[in-house]
């Protein structure tokens, strides 16, 4: 009987990706995927290392395997990731039942560690540097295990150049690096071979993608035409750019080709210069509102998304109000917002005399809400009577008679199962009518399953 395989995910887009091509190594080693930690011989945690609760989940998930440890003799404990490259080993020392520690540079070596720790007894594995084998494996790609069989995630770029203040990501996941631009295309290329319709580009700063590579022009808006270009690809997305960093060839290149969805997440973090500053995020409040302008007027219909962090040290009233009127200018589709939490090893970390008291926090992390949730009610509710084209993912899991979908916006729809259209197969593509509009997500109804036109106009957006 083949050994099983449980993976738990902490953190962004990057762990969740690590973590399908983790899985795809261990499927290679002839592994099958346990549906919980109770039925599985392995369990790899994942982990995450931007927040402070971060911390808190890791442990305690650790705390509560102890038990199952006990209970099953031969379950193997492996803990990879930012937290792991950070902590090294501390996790072995406070955890003493964890069998593999390895970090965000070496991947590849999880397998070979997990049959080490069988033989050997526990052991870590963390590297400074990429694993030179990582590079050319397969496993690291287009092979990994994915939950959607139509959408992937494909990575273009891993570490940051950056210096943000609140960030530990330099320190976990190094210096920038690019991968070739070819790699990445043909990467994509055996993907929509595979049947994928959808990919999102990941790195921390894809803005700057190449400038490692090049000096002699921008790559990333080369990259977005031509991914877009790849038959078999439908839509395609990336995550996440530094406002800094936003040029014009990328703006282009998101109105020029149609398979780039129109959505844009770009973390302003604080509306205050005096903030920003101080954060070391390299540009104005005035900076920002001017690039996203630029952005808004090129693309049309674009979803702006945003990060923020309230309560960064030093943070005062009148920061705040700036950040609130910076908000309400913007006008975002949805925000993912942060009370701050010091990370060991950044510069914000050492100011703890500026701290802001928890109380007013809490209380400045309630107005923030308060303007964004107005904002995304009100620009959802402008889409009601319009027709959307939705990448359908499955049924919902709140209402086994919707389904759930995903605008070329990212926005998420929920519609009946048993529109005149019938049931849609989670990956095709449906036109649905938006009957309501709602702070997190859209309602409406499904008119037609739609086949997916190769190189096509966008769906203009019909009012009925």
């Amino acid at each position: 009987m083949p050994r099983r395989y449980f993976i738990r995910t902490f953190g962004c887009q990057m762990n969740e990706h690590d973590s399908e091509r983790i899985a795809g190594m261990l499927v290679a080693e002839g592994m099958v995927a346990a549906p919980s930690m109770e039925e599985a011989d392995v369990v790899v945690l994942n982990t995450c290392c931007i927040r402070e609760n971060a911390d808190q989940r890791l442990y305690g998930t650790l705390g509560r395997l102890k038990e199952l440890v006990d209970a099953k003799p031969g379950l193997q404990i492996a803990v990879g990731g930012c937290l792991a490259q950070k902590d090294r080993e501390r996790i072995q020392q406070r955890v003493g039942w964890v069998d593999v520690v390895f970090g965000t540079h070496n991947l590849a070596s999880a397998p070979g560690l997990l049959h080490r720790a069988r033989e050997e007894g526990p052991v870590m594995e963390i590297l400074d540097a990429p694993s030179p084998e990582a590079a050319g494996n397969p496993l690291l790609a287009s092979d990994a295990v994915r939950e959607l069989p139509y959408a992937a995630w494909v990575t273009i770029q891993s570490g940051c150049d950056n210096s943000c203040a609140f960030c530990i990501v330099p320190s976990v996941r190094g210096p920038e690096v690019s991968r070739p631009f070819d790699e990445i295309v043909a990467e994509v290329e055996r993907l929509a071979r595979r049947g994928v319709t959808e990919v999102t580009l990941l790195g921390q700063n894809v803005n700057s993608y190449g400038r490692d590579l090049t000096r002699r022009r921008p790559l990333f808006g080369d990259l977005l035409r031509a991914v877009g270009g790849v038959e078999g690809i439908g839509r395609v997305r990336f995550t996440s750019p530094h406002p800094k960093d936003l040029r014009p060839e990328t703006i282009a290149a998101m109105a020029e080709t149609p398979e780039v969805c129109e959505q844009l997440h770009l973390p302003l973090q604080s509306g205050s210069d005096r903030v920003l500053a101080a954060m070391r995020r390299g540009y104005t409040a005035q900076r920002y509102l001017d690039r996203l302008s630029a952005a808004r007027d090129a693309i049309e219909d674009l979803a702006v998304t945003t990060d923020i962090i309230v309560g960064f040290p030093g943070e005062t009233a009148a920061d705040f109000e700036d950040t609130l009127a910076v908000c309400a200018a913007a006008a975002y589709d949805s925000a993912f917002t942060f009370i701050f939490s010091p990370r060991p090893g950044t510069r914000a970390a050492a100011m703890g005399e500026d701290f802001v008291a928890p109380d007013v926090v809490a209380e400045r992390f309630e107005r923030l809400k308060t303007v964004i949730d107005r904002s995304a009610l009100a620009r959802h509710q402008a889409r009601v009577g319009r027709t959307e084209e939705v990448l359908v993912e499955g049924v919902s899991r709140r209402d086994q008679a919707m389904l759930t979908g995903r605008t070329r916006q990212g926005k998420l729809v929920h519609f009946p199962a048993d529109g005149p259209a019938g049931a849609p197969a989670p990956g095709s593509l449906g036109r649905v009518i938006v009957t309501a509009g709602h702070p997190h997500h859209l309602s409406g109804r499904l008119e037609v399953v739609t086949a997916r036109p190769r190189h096509r106009a966008r769906l203009p957006l019909a009012v009925v």
